[in-house]
């Protein structure tokens, strides 16, 4: 049996971080309408990469979405 092993070196420490803190308030909705969201089977088919989908059929809401990607590359 053979096993392998590396070592990992770390030369840089990348800390993120996402402060997502809206506020929603006093806000009033008058003689409003609300629909349906929808996304069809096919929708992210040919799709690459990250895909985010983001659907709202209230009133008054807050969406907040953050996406951190950290890519390194070693030649």
């Amino acid at each position: 049996a053979e096993s392998a092993k590396a070592a990992i070196q770390v030369d840089k420490i990348v800390i993120n971080d996402q402060d997502l803190n809206g506020v929603v308030q006093d806000n009033i909705a008058m003689n409003t309408q609300s629909g349906n969201n929808s996304v069809s089977g096919a929708a992210f088919q040919d799709s690459t990469g990250f895909v985010t989908v983001i659907q709202n059929t209230g009133n008054n809401v807050l969406i907040q979405n953050s996406t951190i990607v950290n890519v390194a590359l070693d030649p």
